[in-house]
């Protein structure tokens, strides 16, 4: 039937049409989701339904239960319950972090590229590297029949023609070297002294007696020099000596494979000045940046630090919700976070320090203690979210602190967070800042 058909057709269209993915993150319930499953929810579709019209008419339509009245939905399922029942398993569109963090990149326009540190391993290639030594059965004959060649190409020499030079009348081993070492013969002195004294002793006179020829412009115009390929051709490459020196066995390209690893430490101020509303900011900042994170680095470790004038460690789960009375010392979250990356050596893992709070310390603490912990701590980021709806009170001087002090360097973000509205905003500074790139700040700039 048509009418099926049509609805088929509208439930598919209500499963893809899921809450904006800024607007989830600003107004919508983060709870709802866990770490590695985010529940979107989806605006859903009004199903057609048939109508009767207001006129008093029987007849059609009728059933055992009587005239239906005016304005009655007629239900074009049969025995599938009554209209708008079953509907509850399009209410949400789930998407793992991966595809969280692709489609964030999307909206606020990011390019983070994480970097690989930590080597998980290291595997063989393709056998491209050589060596003077290894097994027989890895000798790289091709290299080995190259590199003997080359050098007996580079050595070798027509001995024939050279002996013929002891034969010009009044020559002596000295004027046959350098005569041969004019027409670039790589022969030696000693070859030759060598080839004098074997002539001497054949013939019983020295070698200024003989006279074949009489200069050595004669002998070259007379005689010609054969060349290595010519008695390589002749002979065979069995006359080709080749050396042990020669031998390059092949081994396999040592790659390594670096995993893209991070560890997040969120901290959050946990004073008696931090109320519901500044609480909910901070998780509306952090949670979408954990899910983004989670999805875009190969292994994702995140740990939690609440603080008051003192700092502990808690689990997620108490992280938003823990309360807590006194004052506040932001310096002794960051020495506990000194304390806690010392699990997580800089040159293995990315490192994000990611704090919030309503901007409110004691005393001189940012500037004596905070800002010079946070110089002193590696990180690939330090970011800092002031949570102050309605704008920042009087004594909310500690992000203006920072971002007087650090706010030149490459990793430090400060972001403030007024309301809901505010967030997209304030997620795209902090993680703009990671990914380097000079764009504009302002999300809307970068999608119009």
């Amino acid at each position: 039937m048509r009418i099926t058909r049509d609805r088929k057709r509208f439930d598919e269209i209500g499963e893809k049409r899921r809450e904006d993915l800024a607007e989830f993150i600003s107004h919508g319930d983060l709870g709802g989701s866990g770490p590695d499953r985010i529940r979107i929810p989806v605006k859903l579709v009004d199903l057609p339904e048939f109508v009767y019209d207001r006129r008093d008419a029987g007849g059609v339509g009728q059933s055992q239960q009587g005239q239906p009245q005016p304005g009655q939905p007629v239900d074009p399922r049969p025995d599938e319950g009554d209209p708008g029942e079953g509907g509850g398993e399009h209410e949400y569109y789930e998407m793992d972090p991966e595809e969280f963090a692709a489609e964030l990149d999307d909206e606020l326009g990011l390019e983070l590229e994480p970097k690989g540190k930590r080597v998980t391993e290291e595997v063989e290639g393709e056998f491209t590297d050589v060596a003077r030594a290894g097994p027989r059965g890895t000798l790289d004959v091709d290299e080995f029949f190259k590199r003997g060649l080359k050098r007996h190409l580079a050595t070798d020499f027509d001995g024939e023609y050279v002996r013929e030079g002891l034969f010009v009348a009044d020559a002596d081993v000295d004027e046959v070297f350098a005569w041969a070492r004019e027409r670039r013969i790589p022969v030696s002195r000693a070859w030759i002294a060598d080839a004098a004294a074997e002539l001497e002793a054949e013939t019983g006179r020295p070698v200024s007696a003989h006279d074949r020829w009489e200069s050595f412009e004669e002998l070259d115009r007379e005689v010609e020099m054969e060349p290595t390929h010519v008695r390589i051709g002749r002979d065979g490459l069995d006359s080709v000596p080749f050396r042990r020196e020669d031998e390059r066995f092949r081994h396999p390209e040592v790659v390594e494979r670096r995993e893209r690893n991070v560890v997040v430490i969120n901290v959050r101020d946990a004073s008696g000045s931090m109320r519901e509303a500044k609480r909910e900011l901070v998780e509306r900042v952090f949670t979408p940046m954990d899910w983004y994170l989670t999805g875009k680095y190969d292994e994702a470790a995140f740990r939690y630090v609440v603080h008051d004038a003192d700092a502990w460690e808690v689990d997620r789960e108490e992280f938003f919700g823990v309360q807590s009375g006194g004052g506040t010392r932001i310096s002794s979250a960051y020495e506990l976070v000194a304390e806690i990356l010392e699990e997580y050596p800089f040159a293995e893992w990315n490192r994000y320090v990611l704090a919030a709070g309503d901007s409110e310390n004691s005393g001189n603490d940012t500037t004596n203690s905070v800002i010079p912990l946070m110089e002193s701590i590696e990180a690939n980021l330090h970011a800092y979210v002031e949570t102050q709806p309605g704008g920042s009170g009087p004594s909310a001087r500690h992000a203006d602190e920072v971002e007087r002090a650090l706010g030149d360097a490459d990793n430090v973000a400060v972001a403030r967070v007024g309301g809901p509205e505010d967030v997209t905003d304030a997620i795209y500074e902090i993680l703009s800042t990671e990914d380097g790139a000079d764009r504009p700040r302002n999300p809307s700039e970068v999608s119009s």
